[in-house]
């Protein structure tokens, strides 16, 4: 009896362990398409197309308090990633933020609506804003946008 259930058993933990390594694969390879959203737009290997679309708009960062909410896209905002809300751009529209004072830019995906301030265009991350400020202790800057194709 005892040697029927040792194979038995030993069976039942190489199934859970392949099925959690198979589960954190996907995980892994969900992690990848996102790594390429990250990139920041001046250190891209590719040629993309941009279409200017404004300049010289006003531009801040969300706040720390929005992390984990549902953004009006129904997407989970997190200020780590390289997101936006604008206005009237339909969701998933990638957006070149380009920071004239520096010429910094970085490519980030509008995931939301807003800002509800009268006289700003876009609302970055955190992580997106910082990449391309020029004074570290502002929230706001102006920027030029173009749309990506």
């Amino acid at each position: 009896m005892k040697k029927i259930i040792a194979p038995i058993l030993l069976l039942f933990v190489f199934i859970f362990l392949g099925s959690s390594f198979t589960s954190h694969k996907i995980s892994l390879q969900e992690k990848a398409k996102t790594v390429r959203d990250t990139i920041p737009a001046d250190t891209l290997d590719i040629d993309l197309k941009f279409k200017p679309y404004k300049k010289a708009v006003h531009a801040s960062y969300y706040h720390d308090k929005f992390n984990g909410r549902r953004t009006a896209s129904g997407k989970r905002f997190d200020n780590s990633k390289l997101t936006a809300a604008h206005k009237k751009l339909p969701f998933g529209t990638k957006l070149k933020v380009t920071n004239p004072a520096n010429n910094k830019s970085v490519i980030v995906t509008v995931t939301d609506r807003g800002p509800f301030t009268r006289g700003r265009e876009i609302d970055l991350t955190k992580k997106a804003f910082m990449e391309i400020t020029h004074a570290k202790g502002r929230g706001f800057l102006n920027v030029n946008l173009e749309v990506v194709k």
